[in-house]
Order: structure tokens, then sequence, then C-alpha cells
């Protein structure tokens, strides 16, 4: 039951996992290990282990899942639009620097702007990688940036600026004493 790459679990993803405790439930009275339950649903050995403990003590409806701690607030629509906004980039909005693209706090202000609704940056961090968003780096390459200056200058330069490699010899933190051997 680990989450993809991309993140947490969407609210449709959610429900369908909801279901899946009665199938636990279900596999527990039948007596199955919790090893083969743990593979099957691709968790931990451990958290079959304390599935197991509180169906045991509390019943089968312990194992219901719970509701997410916070709700999202974006309707599917509004996420829609939200993330052809985010395709258009952040020049498009108002925001003069070009070079760093998208942020977390620029993403806050743009939710604020076109929903007036309020989200923490790490809300928009966890809602962001929920679906399926991730921190990028730029494809593009520095316009000044020529290929093979740097395998040269690494081959060259380097080596006089690089500091010294130390010796295996003892030093001695004494300046009149040479150190012993």
């Amino acid at each position: 039951m680990r989450y993809a790459q991309g993140g947490g679990l969407t609210p449709g993803e959610q429900a369908k996992r909801g279901l899946l405790w009665w199938e636990v439930a279900e596999r527990f009275a039948r007596g199955d290990r919790t090893e083969d339950i743990a593979r099957d649903y691709r968790v931990t050995a451990r958290s079959a282990r304390r599935w197991h403990h509180t169906w045991h003590t509390k019943g089968p409806g312990a194992l219901r899942s719970r509701a997410p701690i916070a709700v999202e607030r974006l309707n599917p629509a509004q996420w829609d639009r939200l993330e052809r906004a985010l395709k258009r980039g952040p020049l498009a909005h108002g925001f003069k620097d070009e070079g760093q693209g998208w942020t977390l706090k620029r993403i806050k202000l743009l939710i604020g702007r076109l929903f007036h609704v309020g989200y923490t940056v790490q809300g928009v961090w966890k809602l962001m990688c929920r679906r399926g968003w991730s921190a990028q780096v730029p494809v593009r390459r520095a316009l000044e940036q020529v290929e093979g200056v740097f395998e040269v200058w690494k081959a060259e330069v380097w080596p006089l600026v690089k500091p010294p490699r130390a010796t295996w010899a003892p030093t001695s933190a004494s300046r009149t004493k040479r150190a012993r051997v």
C-alpha cells in the first residue's frame, strides 16, 4: 500500500483504498499469515502485524481507513485551472524573474489570487506532491556555456588551484620543533 512516486493519494484513490480494510479483515479471519498479507498489500511485516493486533483486539471495524487529516480545498475543476495556469509560466502571472520558475511561495500566491483559498507553503508542497508534481531543475543550459570548456578548465586550471594532498607523515603543532618520525 505504499504511495506511488507521485506522492500521496487523491481523494478518489483514498476512497478506493478505504475498502481494502474489509478484504484484510476477511484474510485475518481465514487465518492467512501476516507475512503473506504484508507481501500482497506491499506493506512492511510490522504494519501487517499491527493490523492483525488491531483486528484481534478491537474488531474488523477498527481497520477502517480514517479520513485524511486535511481535506483538499480545490475541487477538480479548480485543480485543472491551476495546472493550466502553472503551464503558462510565472511570467504570464506577473512574476518578473522568469529564470527562477515556479516556487512554492509563488504557487501559494497564485492559488490565493485565482481561488481566494489560503494554503501554507508546506500545504502547497503536499498538494503538488499528491497530484504528481515534483521539484524540477531547469532543462535549459546557460547560453554562455560552451561545450568542452569545462573539461579544459578541469584538466588545466584545477590542478593549479586545488590544495595539495595531505601527506601521510605526522605534522607538529609546534613552530620550532620538527615532528618525530
